[in-house]
């Protein structure tokens, strides 16, 4: 496991103290939980990143219209 030392603010750092404390969690276990929620946002918009390539305009605005018509 690695030690990341981070410069904050000092009134970030105590928002901080404070939202693990209200959480019942270390100040440990909150930056881990935010750091699991940062990489899975950067997984999702690699995936949307990849699809896009591989996608087809034509057919993903048809899709579209279908559900409009489905009122879905």
């Amino acid at each position: 496991m690695t030690t990341l030392s981070i410069r904050l603010p000092d009134d970030m750092a105590e928002r901080l103290k404070n939202i693990a404390k209200v959480r019942d969690i270390s100040l440990n276990k909150l930056m881990f939980e935010l750091s699991i929620q940062a990489l899975a946002e950067e997984d999702a918009k690699q995936r949307f990143l990849a699809a896009q390539l591989r996608g087809d305009p034509k057919r993903a605005l048809r899709l579209l219209d279908e559900l409009d018509e489905l009122g879905l």
